[in-house]
């Protein structure tokens, strides 16, 4: 396994072996969430890079990106034994200059719900994807449903401007008792752990819901509202896969989407109907 940490020695490292290259960007602090898209790029591609960047830009100002876990030699042991060919590990002067082009996200779908409690952010994620991009030049790249409205906006750039790319989704892992993996449930105390799981909870009422042919998704939302309580909700919305209103669950086409505050950590989950 290569730990590479400039762009250019990359692309230079991965033209010279003309392999089908499989990409799992990341911010580190990897969990078996990250192993899954890891696992997934290993089985379908013949030369695996993983990207470990804590990117500055989907930060807004008093968010966590100074206290964001970090365990580099842990990720890298990680990554070894998981088969990783490639670790790409830049420092932030390799990714970002003076007087900055960013790429701006969809004015709708990237100002809502995580785009409207944090705006801006998605314009940082968008413009860091597109320079892994064109640093790696994957031609599958690895992200996790668990981040459904940043899986969507990365899959509109990669059809809106033409990329060779084809995005694989995965689906979410799991704590056995249903907590969805992330990277910040290390901030959370054992309390804390316990109220985060009323999330996964009111996503399997909804689904549940739904197996009983209750569909009308203001009555979802309602429901899942009261098992949410008492924590801090940032939303909780019913969309179909292209972020779009519905009013009723359309099965094979729906997201039922949560963003709550545990304590002081912002936490997302969602399920796919």
């Amino acid at each position: 396994m290569k730990i590479i940490s400039t762009a250019l020695e990359l692309k230079e490292q991965i033209k010279k072996q003309k392999k089908i290259v499989g990409f799992v960007p990341t911010m580190g602090a990897l969990h078996d969430g990250h192993l899954s898209l890891i696992q997934k790029a290993r089985e379908e591609c013949e030369l695996v890079v993983v990207s470990i960047f804590v990117n500055p830009t989907q930060f807004l100002a008093g968010e966590d990106l100074e206290k964001y876990p970090s365990r580099d030699e842990a990720d890298k042991k990680i990554c070894e034994l998981a088969g990783v060919d490639i670790i790409f590990l830049p420092q932030k002067e390799e990714i970002y200059g003076e007087d900055e082009l960013l790429i701006h996200a969809p004015n709708v779908r990237g100002f809502v719900l995580e785009g409207a409690t944090r705006p801006g952010h998605f314009n940082g994620v968008l413009t860091v994807v597109n320079k892994l991009f064109n640093i790696v030049n994957p031609d599958f790249a690895y992200f996790g449903k668990k981040d459904a409205q940043q899986l969507n906006l990365i899959t509109l750039m990669v059809k809106q401007l033409f990329m060779n790319v084809v995005i694989v989704p995965i689906d979410t892992v799991r704590e056995s008792d249903g907590l969805a993996l992330s990277s910040r449930n290390v901030y959370l105390t054992k309390e804390q752990r316990r109220e985060a799981l009323k999330i996964s909870a009111s996503l399997y009422h909804a689904s549940k819901m739904v197996s009983q042919n209750r569909v009308e998704c203001e009555s979802i939302k309602e429901e899942m509202r009261e098992i949410l309580k008492p924590l801090e909700i940032g939303y909780v919305e019913i969309l179909n896969r292209d972020f779009e209103l519905i009013e009723e669950i359309e099965l094979g086409n729906s997201i039922v989407l949560v963003e709550a505050l545990v304590g002081t950590t912002r936490l997302l989950d969602n399920i796919w109907l």
